[in-house]
C-alpha cells in the first residue's frame, strides 16, 4: 500500500518520494543489474537511466504490477535493449571492414579517402533536421517510431527526411567521378558513422 501512496506522489512531482524510492531500491536493483552486465559502473548506469524515465514520464506511465516490480522488470528491458544494441553495431562493424576493405583492394587509398571525404562533405550540406533524423537512424541504430518519438515529430516526416537525405547523397556521387563503395542500406550506415 505504501508503494501506491508514494506512486501517487512521484505523479505529483513530489522530488522527496522520488528521492525515497531512490534510496530504497537503488542499490539492490544495481547488484540485480551487475548479474547481467559484469561491470558495476555499467550497471548503474542503466539504473540511473531508468530513475530518470521513471522520473520524466511520470505523468503519462501507467503501472499495472508492484512499483518494485516495475523497476526490476525496466532494468533487465534496458539490458536486453543494450545488448541488442551494442550486437547489432558489433555486427554492422564486421560487415562494414569487409565490405570496405573488399573494394579497398582495388582502389588506392587517395580514392578510398576521397570518397570519405565526399561522404562528409555531402552530410554537412544537409538540412541540419534531415542531418539528424539520418545520423539517429544510421549512426546511432534508432528505428523509425524511436526517432519521431525523440523528436516529436511523425513517423512519415522521419521517412521522407531519410529518403531525401539519400537522394541528395547520390545525387551528390553523380556530379563526380566516384562510386559510393557500399550499395543499399549500409550506403547510410556507413555515411553516418564517417560523419561524426
Amino acid at each position: 500500500m505504501e508503494e501506491k501512496i508514494l506512486w501517487k506522489r512521484i505523479q505529483k512531482s513530489d522530488n522527496n518520494a522520488v528521492k525515497e524510492l531512490f534510496d530504497l531500491h537503488y542499490r539492490p536493483l544495481c547488484s540485480y543489474a551487475f548479474q547481467f552486465t559484469g561491470l558495476m559502473e555499467d550497471a548503474e548506469d542503466i539504473v540511473q537511466n531508468e530513475f530518470i524515465k521513471l522520473w520524466t514520464r511520470r505523468s503519462e506511465l501507467r503501472i499495472h504490477t508492484s512499483l518494485k516490480a516495475y523497476l526490476y522488470k525496466s532494468v533487465y528491458n534496458a539490458f536486453l535493449h543494450q545488448t541488442r544494441k551494442v550486437k547489432k553495431q558489433d555486427d554492422f562493424l564486421v560487415a562494414l571492414k569487409y565490405e570496405a576493405m573488399s573494394y579497398r583492394v582495388d582502389e588506392d587509398d587517395t580514392v578510398f579517402l576521397e570518397k570519405i571525404e565526399r561522404i562528409k562533405g555531402l552530410l554537412d550540406l544537409l538540412p541540419d533536421k534531415c542531418r539528424e533524423i539520418l545520423l539517429l537512424s544510421k549512426r546511432d541504430g534508432y528505428r523509425n517510431r524511436e526517432i519521431a518519438d525523440k523528436l516529436g515529430i511523425s513517423i512519415k516526416t522521419v521517412e521522407s527526411q531519410i529518403s531525401i537525405a539519400f537522394k541528395k547523397i547520390r545525387n551528390g556521387f553523380l556530379d563526380k567521378n566516384l562510386l559510393l563503395f557500399i550499395v543499399s542500406k549500409k550506403i547510410g550506415r556507413c555515411i553516418g558513422r564517417s560523419w561524426r
